[in-house]
């Protein structure tokens, strides 16, 4: 399990599981609980690359960045360690 520590959101890190690149669990510590289980259950079973295709860019109001984009970061840095 690697933890993702967040940069410029409500989340503080992220716990993201890996098989290869499919991504076998995702756990936001804080945030918006609801909306970031609901994201960590559609990414369960999913290659990292379509998530972070998907997410990659969205904004939260006026911050430059969201906790969906967020983990798309991370992906991107598990995906370049691997």
């Amino acid at each position: 399990i690697m933890k993702y520590k967040t940069q410029g959101v409500c989340s503080s890190a992220i716990d993201i599981e890996m098989d290869g690149n499919i991504i076998k669990s995702v756990k936001f510590t804080g945030g918006c609980n609801g909306n970031l289980q609901g994201i960590a259950a559609l990414a369960k079973d999913m290659p990292a690359e379509d998530i972070i295709s998907r997410l990659k860019g969205i904004r939260c109001g006026f911050k430059n960045t969201s906790c969906p984009d967020q983990l798309a970061q991370a992906l991107e840095s598990i995906l370049a360690s691997n």
